[in-house]
């Protein structure tokens, strides 16, 4: 096909693709970040609009977003005052979709740049294909436009390092700018494309070094200069719309960048079958995530590019791809090294994914240009149309949870389903929260309804205006006063999904991705362990027992009321009573963290310390971060085994230096022995009293 046609097709299939994303955005639900960045943004709005004198958003302990410049969402909610828009989320979700839009397009077109149309429509077709891309770029409004930004400060880069940093156009370098802004003003991490900057004027001169043997030294000081303007105009104009960088505009965006390098929260996700945190996770969480869940067409050209690296990346070019590839490359190589706090798959990590497409999009690109025979080109189309078929498929059945994709290589969401999270971002709390809807309406509950969730879904809900809202956690749900509840299938320990637990006892409708269970409606058979945590707190133990009894009659497989129900009896001396119940939890679940910490209480009261220690090594083989646990199991082994007592203890300490009870035991081992070891341990205790 001439060039002329596939330029025609290649607008085409641009203005189609924005479309059909514009139009799927309206099916999104509101994403597990969503509501406290909108908030966090009208905050923002309120401290421009008072000129500074509102100081909310200077101010955010719990969710840490002083630290993020979020400019998407402070202009979607500009725009959102602006217009008087009322259905918010609808908008940002629009607006998210369009950002998204605009990062699939520079990358389609940085791969016209590279090797013509056919390459910027391949590239478009391999980012419709992906549908976990498409999933967070209908309401992700952090790390979507963070990927529109970084892969357009790679490309204009490369176009200036391409011009020789002498003739490139006054939009290339205005673009260039604005791609640093964008990027600092979402993640002061974004500082990195005006290393990138610099780091390409470095290796272009060293490259025409080792080509000529001389450099001009005032084109090089020239260069620099221009480099560092541009870099400062980026890095400023970025703090615009960022109070707190306002603030101080040198110290508080690196502080802002040691922050997020070490991000304070930590949350438990499902990983390899495995429930664990997000700090203490295996070096390969990342890459295999990304192995796991990208379409295995975009391997399959990623592949091809690798097989025609040699003469793909001659003398010519060889800067241009290297820097693309390292690019791309280089941040997950850093985050690795790292060993940073990562969660939620690999969706902080969507701004590699444009330069991924674009070199599996040129490998495929370079078969179709390179093989001389008809039938190896038919052979390459009907493979890769093969391998199309599995993420189109998942996304025809599965709209609008695109994000929630696997491929082949782990059985699909089916086979991912208890290994690896599936909705952890809560987008299908909408679907449930507007079935319930329907169902209060057509039983015409219109009183005062308590609705339960574990994501908040009051915003689903508007039109209610008599329901009353309770969020909980899903592990604690029956301690809650609701009538019906929403929850998602999210931050539930693995072997809870797998043996049939979710969706629980009194389900009455389930939102199903791909005959997988993400989130359930139910229905509250009895509010008697309600009634008897309410007993509890007061003390009144007889009353709190006969109703978790009760309870226990109607909901047999939540181990949170076996758990409370031991605990119950525990506290009136019933002791075999007490273990029956707490057996009964672990029946449900084996790796109930509080039973198994009471169940070692009991045994330790019992002086049976080998029963005791059983239960406080599974309980730290299931969660390393009880650091109660630790403390307990010292205590066992201290008489007997100092050396392992102090072990346990240290263990503990690296994990959470401050652990008060932890110092205290370890400094008691040495109490007897070693007087001074003593005296030190209490010194670094009162450094943080």
């Amino acid at each position: 096909m001439r060039e002329s046609h596939l330029k025609i097709l290649f607008f085409a299939s641009a203005f189609l693709l924005l479309v059909s994303l514009l139009f799927i955005s309206r099916d999104a639900g509101i994403s597990g970040d969503e509501e406290v960045h909108y908030l966090h943004s009208e905050e923002v709005f309120e401290y421009f609009a008072t000129f500074g004198k509102d100081r909310d958003a200077l101010n955010t302990p719990k969710t840490h977003l002083q630290y993020y410049g979020q400019t998407p969402d402070n202009l979607a909610t500009i725009l959102i005052h602006w217009f008087g828009i009322e259905d918010v989320y609808s908008f940002r979700h629009l607006f998210s979709s369009f950002i998204g839009w605009l990062c699939i397009f520079v990358a389609a077109w940085f791969a016209v740049w590279l090797k013509g149309y056919r390459a910027g429509i391949i590239t478009l077709v391999l980012f419709a294909i992906s549908p976990r891309f498409l999933g967070h770029l209908q309401n992700n409004l952090k790390d979507i436009p963070f990927a529109l930004a970084y892969i357009a400060g790679v490309f204009y880069t490369l176009k200036l390092t391409y011009a020789r940093f002498k003739s490139s156009s006054t939009i290339s370098i205005s673009l260039l700018i604005a791609s640093i802004a964008f990027s600092v003003s979402i993640r002061a991490g974004g500082i990195l494309l005006a290393f990138y900057l610099l780091f390409a004027g470095v290796l272009f001169y060293v490259v025409v070094y080792f080509d000529r043997r001389e450099i001009k030294w005032a084109d090089v000081q020239r260069t620099f200069v221009k480099l560092l303007v541009f870099s400062a105009a980026g890095y400023l104009l970025g703090l615009l719309l960022w109070p707190y960088a306002l603030q101080n505009p040198l110290v508080n965006p690196w502080r802002s960048y040691q922050v997020m390098t070490d991000f304070p929260t930590t949350i438990r996700q499902i990983f390899d079958g495995q429930f664990v945190w997000s700090d203490l996770k295996p070096w390969y969480y990342l890459p295999k995530y990304m192995l796991i869940t990208i379409p295995l067409v975009v391997f399959a050209g990623l592949a091809l590019f690798l097989f025609y690296s040699k003469s793909l990346i001659r003398e010519k070019h060889r800067l241009t791809y290297g820097f693309l590839i390292f690019t791309t490359v280089f941040p997950v190589l850093y985050v690795i090294l790292l060993k940073a706090n990562l969660y939620g798959a690999w969706r902080h990590f969507q701004f590699v994914y444009p330069g991924l497409v674009i070199l599996a999009a040129i490998g495929i690109h370079e078969f179709l240009l390179q093989a001389k025979l008809k039938w190896m080109k038919i052979a390459l189309v009907v493979v890769f149309a093969a391998l199309l078929m599995h993420p189109v498929r998942f996304m025809a059945q599965s709209h609008p949870y695109y994000y929630l994709y696997y491929n082949q290589l782990v059985g699909g969401l089916k086979g991912a389903y208890g290994k690896y999270e599936t909705d952890y971002y809560y987008h299908s709390m909408r679907s449930g929260a507007e079935w319930l809807s329907g169902y209060l309406d057509e039983n015409n509950l219109k009183g005062r309804v308590v609705v339960g969730s574990n994501f908040p879904v009051k915003w689903y809900l508007r039109d209610h205006p008599n329901l009353r809202f309770e969020q909980f956690q899903y592990q604690f749900r029956n301690d809650r006063n609701w009538d019906y509840a929403i929850v998602g299938n999210s931050y539930i320990q693995p072997g809870q999904l797998t043996n049939g637990n979710f969706p629980p006892e009194g389900t009455i409708h389930v939102v199903e991705v791909d005959d997988v269970p993400v989130c359930a409606v139910v229905k509250r058979r009895t509010k008697a362990s309600y009634l008897a945590l309410e007993a509890y707190n007061n003390e009144n133990y007889a009353l709190a027992e006969d109703n978790f009894k009760k309870a226990l009659i109607h909901y047999k497989k939540d181990e949170h009321i076996y758990y409370r129900l031991g605990k119950t009896l525990s506290l009136q001396g019933k002791k075999k009573e007490a273990k029956e119940a707490l057996e009964a939890a672990l029946a449900v679940n084996p790796n109930y963290e509080p039973a198994l910490k009471l169940m070692g209480q009991l045994a330790s009261q019992e002086n049976d310390m080998v029963v005791a220690k059983y239960y406080f090594e599974h309980l730290l083989e299931v969660n390393p971060k009880f650091f109660s646990a630790y403390v307990e199991l010292a205590g066992i082994y201290e008489q007997t085994q100092p050396e392992r007592a102090r072990e346990l203890l240290k263990t503990c300490l690296r994990i959470y230096p401050k652990y008060k009870p932890a110092i205290r035991a370890l400094a008691e081992t040495y109490q007897e022995t070693h007087p001074e070891i003593v005296d030190k341990y209490w010194e670094y205790l009162n450094t943080f009293n």
